[in-house]
């Protein structure tokens, strides 16, 4: 069985790199090998999956990963952290299994990687999580399935369904690539340092392709929806369509009162807006 990291082990790791860690990066380390076991056994990745790991920081989740079978792509974008992962992991088992890539993970494109990614596991840093998914989904097709561990204000907001009060922008947007749904919370003593948020964990399936209308103008229509969250849509989408008045025309065309607000429609209603613009 893998040795994972516990709290003297980061520590130490810690101060042997100097890391202290930084709320521009978003570092908040892991140290307790339940909840790393906890993440591994709910993303329900083993031998013959292709992981990608997005901010490994010192190992943690890594370690948990491979122990499991799955081979680990980790894209790490702190320098110190990406050159000591490698041995870390050396130090533990399975390095065979395990590929370190310096980069951002909001630039990384399929070409950057070695392999083809089939899940998503990762601790994202609170500030980037949405923008990170929906970058990863656009860019690697070959992502099946994840599970992250998010701010859980984020978590809510990604899992919501229309009409509630946290639906927005990031619950749209996933919807188009599949299902995502809150899976469990984490307490906040699990990290080092201790988070002044909580966290949870969010699980995504990629589904079957919602519709044909091209992405980028279904993500248009939704940004302008909820850029005005408390106008009518044929208010909050005039910017968009170049009028109220045409704003209007279209919702009517793909039959939606132009009453109606962003927040009460679903992924395959914004993709009729979409479609009624041509």
């Amino acid at each position: 069985m893998t040795e994972l990291l516990g709290p003297a082990e980061i520590r130490a790791l810690a101060a042997e790199l100097d890391v202290r860690p930084t709320k521009k990066l978003g570092q908040n380390f892991v140290h307790d090998p339940n909840t790393v076991r906890r993440i591994v056994d709910l993303s329900g990745v083993g031998e013959g999956d292709i992981v990608l790991e997005v901010g490994p920081g010192l190992g943690s989740l890594t370690l948990g990963l491979l122990a499991t079978g799955a081979e680990v792509v980790a894209v790490e974008i702190d320098p110190v952290l990406a050159g000591r992962l490698p041995n870390t992991v050396a130090e533990r088992g399975g390095a065979e299994r395990l590929t370190v890539v310096g980069a951002d993970a909001l630039r990384i494109t399929a070409d950057d990687l070695p392999a083809r990614p089939t899940a998503l596991v990762a601790n994202l840093p609170y500030n980037v999580a949405v923008p990170v998914v929906l970058h990863l989904l656009a860019e690697l097709s070959s992502l099946t399935s994840g599970l992250v561990m998010v701010q859980t204000e984020v978590a809510d907001r990604m899992a919501a369904g229309p009409g509630s009060r946290t639906y927005g922008v990031p619950s749209v947007k996933l919807a188009w690539y599949g299902k995502t749904r809150k899976v469990a919370a984490v307490p906040r003593a699990v990290f080092w340092p201790v988070p002044n948020v909580d966290s949870a964990l969010v699980a995504f399936e990629r589904g079957d392709v919602v519709s044909s209308v091209d992405r980028e103008r279904l993500f248009a229509v939704v940004d302008a929806a909820f850029s005005q969250r408390r106008k009518t849509l044929r208010a909050a989408l005039a910017s968009w369509a170049g009028s109220a008045e045409r704003a209007g025309e279209l919702l009517e065309k793909a039959g939606i009162d132009p009453k109606t607000r962003g927040e009460q429609l679903d992924v395959h209603q914004f993709a009729r807006i979409a479609a009624a613009a041509g």
